[in-house]
């Protein structure tokens, strides 16, 4: 009877050891899973989404502009080479994405400007313009892009959906007007159309209309 206890409690013991050991293994193979669904590799680091890039050259200068992230906010970055002094790289958290960017000397000093257009998350689609100017070959310095409601005739009927492109030596926005009582998907104000032109200001180089239409 005495051997038929101590056995009993063996067996016990056993059952319990392997009883923990499963459930061990249950643990691990929920962090492989979470692991796995949260993006980390094998290195453990993060993957990247890579939402925009674009190399531009002009005038022995050259930018590289990548955005990482595909959601609202995303990170961009820039990275000048050919400057004389300053080729540091820019990084801006930045909200919506970035949709284009061109290269132009705009205010035809002999150095380019870089243009980088995003457009903001949502059904609205609000644009905005990142630009950056070469100072004499040596540095770069952001440029001042108005926000629209600053002119009041530039942002009467404005709900978003721009478009930028550079031409000749301005920036030319558009973007269709609505009316009262227009939904985001049906404007009936036609299409604006706003010429901007590169100017100097006291601390640093703007972006003034030059022009409004419409058509």
């Amino acid at each position: 009877m005495k051997n038929l206890k101590t056995i009993m409690i063996i067996l016990i013991g056993v059952f319990i050891m392997i009883g923990c050991k499963n459930e061990k293994g249950k643990v691990s193979q929920e962090q492989i899973e979470n692991t796995e669904l949260s993006g980390v590799g094998n290195s453990g680091e993060e993957e990247q989404i890579i939402g925009f890039q674009k190399i531009l050259t002009l005038q022995d200068i050259t930018f590289d502009i990548t955005t990482i992230g595909d959601g609202s906010v995303s990170e961009l970055t820039i990275e000048p080479t050919g400057l004389e002094i300053d080729n540091q790289k820019i990084a801006l958290e930045i909200e919506g994405q970035v949709v284009n960017a061109e290269i132009e000397d705009l205010n035809s000093d002999g150095f380019p400007e870089i243009l980088i257009y995003t457009v903001s998350a949502g059904s609205g689609s609000y644009g905005d313009v990142i630009a950056y100017s070469v100072n004499n070959g040596k540095s770069i310095s952001q440029i001042y892009f108005p926000d629209i409601t600053e002119n009041k005739e530039a942002g009467m009927g404005y709900m978003g959906h721009d478009e930028f492109a550079v031409v000749e030596t301005s920036l030319v926005r558009r973007f269709p007007v609505y009316k009262p009582g227009d939904s985001n998907s049906n404007p009936t104000g036609g299409t604006r159309q706003i010429q901007y032109k590169l100017q100097d200001g006291e601390a640093s180089r703007l972006f003034v209309i030059d022009n409004i239409s419409e058509y």
